[in-house]
């Protein structure tokens, strides 16, 4: 058997390669968008491609299964379990609970494990040549390492109200199904630490059924489905706003890229041009550089690993966008970007120079410091807002800070004074510069940035309320 994990931390996000090397056949669970890592592996290790599987449909990434079978023509084998609404809506094979799909030597039988949402099948596979019994099981966002998955993504992010209920007492029962399977089975998720499909997911790639049976919060609480549900659907991270159109594409037929994108280089002319239409500039550059001078109305997105699902908050799948990006950082912001379907990339300028040489004015981010921010939490003329999450603002904040999450700053504008002096931080102000971006997009003039937040601030022993 060929075996390879391969891992997207941008969205902590696990694909498998699982060959045949006897029969020269492979399959992949899961994939990302830029499939040429698949193509490349088989032709490193002379496989063909010929089974393309998925757990379910994802909400978190824009599946790479039918831009694969498009260039193998390999078969795509999905989940037809969980209903009429639950079905995908192009060509391929179903599955179903006991579905048995041979890969030369190998044996994956699927197991439907609802919960995270109806459709939603594990793989457990067998390595016949080597032993009867199965030796691993991708379980997709059924259960991870250390957590299992959420069930209220289908109502937060999709808006099926009454699914988070129905999905946790699902993810009860599946667990069961779990708990029934021998101690030594490998369990290789479809996630891992970071990710947005659960609140304690581990940072370790893989693990196995026994240790999970010991360690999981999740099977500790064997005939207690209230406290199962209750724990299970309390303080969930925010989900991110393009989670919902994942789940469209994800189901529906749509135009295949089976390539990177090349960005075009923007003239002057047509930047001029689009950003007087109101076109978003996404300046990928680091935070700190972006506050020394960035050009007015241009969100500073940094090129990180969390580049995607921030774009993902703030950009809309019917709008093109320019990016602000160094030559060398292209290709890799592209496939972060085709990874969750931000395919609208009108073209790319490498700096701010095309702004000044045609007369432009840079604009810079007013930093404060923590003696400065000092000052200004005890001042009734300021207003201190929290850009974190709800779960972090409730372990720990500020006195009098106001929480307004970042991801839904532009729904919560009118919370925001344009009378105060307005203090925004975050923990260690990546978010604080998306944030400083955004309101002085939308005319604030009145805001200060304390980029170190609550980071330093803990680190000089302040109190925070809990």
């Amino acid at each position: 058997m060929f075996f390879q994990h391969v891992y997207d931390k941008t969205l902590a996000q696990a694909s498998y390669f699982i060959g045949c090397q006897k029969a020269g056949v492979a399959a992949v669970i899961d994939a990302k968008r830029d499939v040429d890592t698949y193509l490349e592996i088989a032709k490193a290790n002379n496989m063909k491609i010929t089974h393309v599987l998925e757990t379910h449909i994802h909400a978190d990434f824009l599946a790479g299964s039918r831009e694969l079978a498009a260039l193998t023509g390999a078969e795509m084998y999905l989940s037809s379990e969980g209903g009429p609404d639950w079905q995908y809506e192009f060509p391929h094979t179903d599955i179903i609970d006991g579905s048995i799909l041979n890969l030369g030597n190998l044996k994956i039988e699927v197991i439907h494990t609802p919960g995270h949402t109806p459709e939603s099948i594990s793989f457990l596979l067998t390595d016949s040549p080597a032993s009867e019994e199965p030796v691993m099981l991708f379980t997709g966002d059924f259960v991870f390492v250390g957590d299992v998955g959420r069930p209220d993504l289908l109502e937060k992010a999709a808006g099926l109200k009454g699914t988070q209920e129905i999905g946790a007492k699902q993810m009860y029962q599946s667990i069961k199904k779990f708990e029934s399977l021998p101690a030594y089975i490998q369990l290789w998720p479809g996630h891992g630490a970071g990710s947005a499909c659960g609140k304690a997911l581990g940072a370790v790639p893989s693990s196995t059924v026994g240790y999970e049976l010991i360690r999981n919060w999740a099977f500790q609480y064997d005939d207690d489905e209230p406290g199962f549900i209750k724990y299970l659907l309390e303080d969930q991270p925010e989900p991110p706003k393009y989670f919902a159109m994942m789940k469209k594409l994800n189901k529906v037929d749509r135009p295949l890229l089976t390539s990177v994108p090349k960005l075009k280089k923007i003239d002057s002319i047509e930047l001029l041009k689009a950003l007087a239409e109101g076109v978003k500039l996404i300046d990928a550059r680091d935070k700190t550089i972006f506050s020394k001078g960035f050009i007015p109305k241009s969100i500073n997105i940094q090129g990180n690993n969390s580049f995607a699902t921030w774009a993902g908050w703030f950009l809309s799948y019917n709008e093109p966008f320019i990016m602000l990006a160094e030559e060398t950082q292209l290709e890799d912001l592209t496939r972060k970007l085709m990874r969750i379907g931000l395919d609208n990339i009108q073209g790319y300028i490498p700096s701010t120079k095309i702004w000044e040489d045609n007369g432009g004015k840079l604009e810079k981010v007013n930093q404060i410091n923590i003696e400065d921010f000092k000052k200004l939490i005890s001042d009734k003329d300021s207003q201190i807002i929290d850009l974190r999450s709800a779960t972090e603002y409730n372990e720990g904040h500020i006195k009098g800070a106001t929480n307004v999450f970042i991801g839904a700053l532009m729904d919560n504008l009118d919370k925001i004074s344009k009378d105060k002096k307005v203090v925004i931080h975050c923990q260690g102000g990546d978010r604080a510069a998306i944030g400083y971006s955004l309101l002085a997009r939308n005319g604030f003039t009145n805001i200060v940035n304390y980029s170190p937040g609550m980071n330093e601030w803990k680190s000089q022993n302040n109190l925070v309320v809990q």
